[in-house]
Order: structure tokens, then C-alpha cells, then sequence
């Protein structure tokens, strides 16, 4: 049946699956035991080692010039702590209010990308921060107090997004895409390797030591995020974008914290912890976020960097 869908439809249904896969990173964060800095050391690690065993990865490393290759370095920093932030929070909360969290990403990143690249704020993506502030509020109003820091950590986590992404955006013709992801990866996992003795007494949220071995149950978890939630989705992705507009994109990419939301209702029961409220203040930050895409410029669909290194992603540029 698949031979018969059009290019666009067959996209379509690619970059959905790609979404739902991304669905499951909140998921898997809740079900490995590990606190959250080894979790995501050992992901990055994982994905790194993968990565280095494709040879157009180390050809297109030493073409590339020092300079650039501190730079995607320094953004990998970010998308570690990005990542660090994204599973504390469901460490703190659960995978509920860290998906919602990371639908902030699109407004933080309205907000703030006009100042990284030079051009004005406009009024539109004003309205759009404010139009989930009700949202915000109910949501926090709609979790137990205990979760309130799972809250603000994942806001942190999606202000990260905002600042990795609109940063990658800059360079986005600079790069083969794998061998960026290789390099910004390779480097995060240096500086959560070098800020392992800090970063627990600093934030205890973030767990012990980073070199702790998982255990079979935590290994199997792990190398599916690595696998099936990162790398699959990353390689179906690059496809699926040739044949689909910025907007189709954007719009069903926006959708991951539904799938992420529903996905929790499903297998953890999270719908138990949450009040009404809660999904209330969700329905309404989702609604402006997947509005944005018909409020924005037009784009072009230029890069895809960011899909392997956020939990909430931003295709259009």
C-alpha cells in the first residue's frame, strides 16, 4: 500500500512516526532508574561511539575548519545541559510536565531567537508569550507542589532549546548534519564527563556521579533512546524533510508533547497525579504553539541539525 502514497504523503507519515519516537524520550526518562546526569552521559555517549563508526563523519570532521568546529563545540555544551535539565525535570515531576515544559521551546524560541540573529521582534510572536502565560499558570496550579521545581527546570531546559537552536540556525550551512550531531554530542559528553564532580553538589536534582554502570533493565532503556529515539528518528527525518513544506513540518513536530502526553496517560498512569487544570493549561500552550507555524514568517526548510539534539525540535528556519 506504501507504493501508492505520493512523496508528501509517505513524508507525512515518516515524520509523524519520527515524532512519536520522540515521544517516547519523556517516557524512557521516567522508566531508567539512573538520575538523570549518568542517563544522559551514557546517551550521548552511546550515540557518539555510533556515530564514529560511519566514516563520512571523520572526513567531513577534518574538512572542517577549528573555528566552526569550537563553535558547533560550544553549542554541544548547551544541548548537554539541555538534555541534563529536560530528564531532571521528569526525575522531579514526570513525563507529563517534562513534555509540557518542552513545549515552551517554540515560544522561547519566538522570543528569543530576533536577538541572535539580528532581526526585530515582532508583534505576532509577542502575543504568542503571552497567550500561554494562562497556560503556565494553570499547569503549575494544576500539579501537586512537589512537582513545582520538575516546573521550573524544564522551563530552564526549554530556554536551552530556544538558545542551541536559534545558535544552530546561524550555522546551518556550515555543517554535514550527521557530523554535526557527532561533534555537539562528542563535546557535550566531554563537559558532562569534566562538570560530574560539580554538578551534584551544585544541583543535587541531577544525581550521582556520572560514571555509574546501569544495570540490564537501565542498558536495554538506554540503547533504545539511543537507537530507536535518536539516531532512527534523526536518519528517517533527513528523508522525510526533502518532500514536505516548513509548515507541515513544524506543525507536526510541535505535536510531540501530545504524543509524549498521551503515551504517559497509557503506560504510566501519570493522569492520576495531574488535575484538570493541569491538561487545561496543556491544551492551551499547545494550541498557541501549534498556531505559531500559520502566525510566522514564511520559511525555508533548510536544516535538521537540531532533530538528534532536542526534545523539542525546530526544523524551520
Amino acid at each position: 500500500m506504501s507504493a501508492a502514497l505520493s512523496p508528501h504523503a509517505r513524508a507525512l507519515l515518516q515524520i509523524h512516526f519520527c515524532v512519536l519516537l520522540w515521544g517516547f524520550t519523556a517516557i524512557l526518562g521516567k522508566l531508567i532508574t539512573l538520575p538523570a546526569l549518568p542517563l544522559v552521559w551514557w546517551r550521548m555517549l552511546i550515540v557518539v561511539a555510533l556515530l564514529a563508526l560511519v566514516p563520512r563523519v571523520w572526513r567531513a570532521l577534518r574538512a572542517m575548519p577549528a573555528r566552526l568546529r569550537w563553535a558547533y563545540a560550544g553549542i554541544g555544551v548547551l544541548v548537554a545541559l539541555h538534555w541534563l535539565t529536560f530528564y531532571a525535570s521528569i526525575k522531579l515531576s514526570n513525563a507529563s510536565v517534562g513534555a509540557t515544559c518542552m513545549a515552551l521551546g517554540t515560544v522561547f524560541t519566538a522570543l528569543i531567537e530576533p536577538s541572535l540573529t539580528g532581526r526585530r521582534l515582532s508583534k505576532r510572536e509577542i502575543a504568542l508569550g503571552l497567550a500561554v502565560l494562562p497556560g503556565v499558570a494553570l499547569v503549575v496550579g494544576g500539579v501537586p507542589s512537589g512537582m513545582h521545581l520538575g516546573i521550573v527546570v524544564g522551563a530552564i531546559s526549554a530556554l536551552l532549546v530556544a538558545i542551541f537552536g536559534s545558535l544552530n540556525k546561524r550555522l546551518v550551512d556550515h555543517g554535514d548534519a550527521l557530523t554535526v550531531t557527532a561533534l555537539e554530542l562528542g563535546a557535550g559528553t566531554v563537559a558532562l564527563s569534566l562538570l560530574a564532580p560539580l554538578l551534584p553538589a551544585l544541583v543535587p536534582a541531577f544525581g550521582s556521579a556520572t560514571f555509574v554502570l546501569p544495570g540490564a533493565r537501565d542498558a536495554a532503556y538506554l540503547l533504545t533512546l539511543a537507537l530507536a529515539c535518536t539516531l532512527l528518528p534523526f536518519a528517517l527525518s533527513l528523508v522525510a524533510l526533502r518532500h514536505m513544506s516548513a509548515f507541515a513540518a513544524q506543525l507536526a513536530v510541535n505535536l510531540e508533547p501530545v504524543y509524549a502526553i498521551l503515551l504517559a496517560i497509557v503506560l504510566l498512569g501519570e493522569q492520576r497525579e495531574l488535575s484538570p487544570a493541569f491538561y487545561l493549561g496543556v491544551a492551551i500552550i499547545l494550541a498557541a504553539v501549534l498556531v505559531y507555524p500559520l502566525i510566522a514568517r514564511p520559511r525555508h526548510l533548510e536544516h535538521a541539525e537540531v532533530l538528534a539534539t532536542a526534545e523539542s525540535k525546530q526544523v524551520a528556519d
